[in-house]
């Protein structure tokens, strides 16, 4: 069941409405904002009325803008006028007939193309004792009161209503292309022999919440023993916009016992599921972009089109896979001298498309 989605500002002079809060980026376009405000003339007193869509890195709390600090970096902003009539006039389509008619006479359509090199939305995990808005890339519709597109004295809240709203990526329909493989050969001091380890994924992109098999195979020529299987998921986080930030968070370390003796063979598929359920705790760790206090999970992978500015998207997110042994030297000393031998796969998390809905409800916030 999808809604429609409703707005007041504090005067009740204008009323947002959207279809939708979610906006598909199908990599060479990205779904249209096709929205209605009602305006009551008799609260305008000569001024004019404005929508607006603006793309914002937040990096800090709102709350400190008092002391004159700005913590909000607009990549991109568009402006409509709606009243008085400017000439916006789009193609009505059946959302805007929907939404006007739940506006009534008073209803004027608005239509913003967003521009395909944008960012998606991601949100920075705050740390468990942080509040106030989250570190992040948003999207932002607003109407609001004022003389002029862009006023430089701040707007007075009563005469603005504003939504969220999210710019998101699916994995496309064909997600069945082979996944990475990585392999590795390495010898010890004191014997002539060494381990082969080779890791692959079965497929190149996995949804968020399903399980991800990782086939393992080893060949161990040497004497020792291999004692522990581990895989380690991480999640590397590139803030390009403000600095040259970049760190990695384990989102998952998974010790699987199997063992495999000297002059043996390894094949089998281990499986792991990262899920933000088990990160609720990690600060800076990037989400996808959340409306209100919904749930939501670990960010989708960032996906680069050929000649797009990094600069722009804000936060880069990308995701790899470590599979580690632990190989015992055996004899006396045991797990004294043990060493280690890693392989790394990179991997791509998104969600499904979703399947069309049709029913339409009235959410008021």
């Amino acid at each position: 069941m999808a809604k429609l989605y409703k707005k007041t500002s504090g005067n009740g002079t204008l009323t947002l409405y959207l279809g939708k809060r979610d906006y598909v980026d199908h990599v060479q376009n990205v779904d249209p904002v096709e929205g209605v405000v009602k305006i009551d003339p008799a609260g305008i007193a000569g001024r004019k009325v404005f929508v607006k869509l603006a793309c914002a890195f937040h990096y800090g709390r709102e709350d400190l803008d008092v002391i004159g600090l700005s913590f909000r970096k607009d990549i991109w902003v568009k402006h409509i006028q709606l009243y008085p009539d400017a000439g916006h006039k789009p193609n009505l389509t059946p959302m805007h007939g929907c939404l006007l008619k739940k506006a009534g006479e008073q209803g004027r359509a608005f239509t913003f193309d967003i521009a395909t090199n944008l960012p998606c939305s991601v949100t920075l995990q705050p740390g468990p004792d942080n509040a106030g808005k989250a570190c992040g890339v948003d999207f932002e519709v607003k109407t609001y009161i004022a003389t002029e597109t862009d006023p430089e004295v701040e707007l007075d809240r009563k005469d603005t209503a504003r939504m969220t709203v999210r710019k998101i990526q699916f994995a496309p329909d064909a997600t069945g292309a082979p996944g990475p493989k990585a392999d590795i050969c390495k010898s010890f001091m004191m014997s002539d022999k060494p381990v082969h380890l080779q890791a692959s994924l079965e497929k190149e992109i996995y949804y968020h919440g399903d399980p991800i098999n990782v086939n393992i195979k080893v060949k161990n020529e040497t004497s020792r023993t291999v004692t522990k299987i581990k895989i380690i998921v991480e999640q590397t986080t590139d803030v390009v916009l403000y600095s040259a930030d970049k760190y990695t968070k384990t989102v998952l370390a998974q010790d699987f016992g199997e063992t495999i003796d000297a002059h043996s063979t390894f094949n089998k598929s281990l499986a792991v599921t990262p899920l933000l359920a088990e990160n609720k705790k990690k600060r800076g760790l990037a989400l996808d972009g959340r409306l209100k206090d919904e749930d939501t999970n670990l960010a989708s992978n960032t996906i680069i089109r050929p000649g797009m500015d990094k600069e722009v998207l804000g936060i880069l997110v990308s995701y790899k896979i470590k599979v580690n042994l632990m190989v015992s030297s055996g004899g006396l000393l045991g797990g004294l001298t043990a060493s280690d031998i890693q392989v790394e796969l990179p991997l791509i998390l998104m969600h499904p498309k979703p399947q069309e809905v049709r029913e339409v409800t009235l959410e008021v916030e």
